[in-house]
């Protein structure tokens, strides 16, 4: 199983709608053969702080989300509301194993 975890820091104007669009963006990713989880979790102590966790079967099956229309259309709804560059951090879980 592969997770990438994507931070974000979003402009504080731009919450509402980077939410909205985020929530479309999980409810397809969540369709995606081979994804176990897509959650959207944000920072208590800092609300224009989000994180993604995505897990996946294989790293095939990540690189695939990337590849879709949902994906494409987030990052480029999303980019100008980031306060700065977001950063996916991949991770290969240990347990619980596939």
């Amino acid at each position: 199983m592969i997770v990438v975890i994507v931070h974000v820091e979003v402009r504080p104007e731009n919450i509402n709608a980077f939410i909205r669009a985020t929530t479309e963006n999980h409810l397809e990713s969540v369709k995606e053969p081979g994804n176990l989880r897509f959650d959207v979790l944000r920072n208590d102590a800092e609300p224009t702080r989000f994180a993604l966790y995505e897990a996946y079967v294989s790293k095939e099956k990540a690189a695939a989300h990337k590849k879709t229309a949902h994906y494409l259309k987030w990052r480029e709804t999303v980019a100008p509301w980031m306060a700065a560059p977001r950063e996916g951090i991949p991770y290969t879980a240990i347990v619980p194993e596939l």
